[in-house]
């Protein structure tokens, strides 16, 4: 897995070395679009505005316009050459519960990994941090953009979340209706979100339509006929305190048998030793 970006973590007087590697993938099943008519792939080329002549990667360069069709070129290099030591740096400005800090902001994860040097200050880090049960929110360039930035500590390490700033949070578009709900609703509701209460475990939760996906193409590959599974329909809400009694059964009956299943390959296997 490649670095995306070296650099340090300073924490008061003390300066951490650390890399930054990727934590998510795109993991869905990706497409290429072909000509209609003859199935051929579809290529795009960059041509050049003013002569139409096709250019390659290697002579395009990044440019500013500032004013109409008049550009100022800026390199990779001029970029780095005007990066101090501090905008390198994961500077730690402060530290807050991570439950205060609304999910809407949360952009890209890394993976935090100490360099050479730097493995005891990061571990004393991580440790007073959970201990004290805070996140530390930092800032530092990355790429071409200053990035705000949550340091995350966690059982088996450090996680960065990327944060984007309040200028690029967007208002909820429309006004709507908050209804006033009674005690014996709520009360209801309460019942059906503890009847579905358990530890979140990631490896449970599979992308169901992509696995759908990949039974489509190979359906496909096979020169199968492609059949439309049976929709169904949500039922319409007539009466809230009926539907929330019946959810609540519902998921009492689930947890009962899941618990049963759990337990009862441990009941025979006591039975056996007996």
């Amino acid at each position: 897995m490649a670095v995306i970006q070296k650099g340090a973590i300073s924490f008061g007087l003390v300066y951490i070395p650390v890399s930054l590697y990727t934590a998510t993938q795109d993991s869905d099943i990706s497409f290429n679009q072909l000509h209609k008519a003859d199935k051929s792939r579809i290529r795009y080329k960059k041509v050049c505005g003013h002569c139409g002549k096709e250019v390659e990667a290697k002579d395009i360069v990044r440019g500013f316009e500032y004013a109409k069709d008049e550009y100022v070129v800026i390199t990779d290099e001029e970029i780095e050459s005007i990066k101090t030591e501090k905008d390198r740096t994961i500077t730690i400005m402060s530290f807050a519960a991570l439950d205060e800090i609304s999910p809407v902001y949360y952009d890209k994860a890394y993976h935090v990994v100490p360099q050479k040097g730097g493995g005891k200050a990061m571990e004393l880090l991580r440790r007073a941090m959970i201990k004290t049960q805070r996140a530390a929110l930092g800032k530092t360039v990355i790429g071409n953009s200053e990035k705000l930035l949550v340091i995350i500590p966690r059982e088996d390490g450090m996680l960065i979340q990327t944060l984007l700033f309040q200028d690029d949070i967007k208002e909820i578009p429309v006004d709507y209706e908050r209804p006033n709900v009674t005690e014996a609703e709520l009360n209801m509701a309460e019942q059906l979100i503890h009847g579905m209460e358990e530890p979140f475990a990631p490896e449970k939760y599979k992308d169901e339509f992509q696995e759908k996906l990949k039974a489509l193409i190979a359906d496909k590959i096979a020169g199968k006929a492609v059949v439309r599974p049976k929709e169904e329909k949500p039922g319409v809400i007539i009466d809230l305190m009926e539907a929330l009694k019946a959810s609540v059964k519902h998921a009492g009956e689930k947890k009962s048998a899941s618990s049963a299943k759990i337990s009862r390959p441990h009941s025979a296997k006591t039975r056996k030793q007996a």
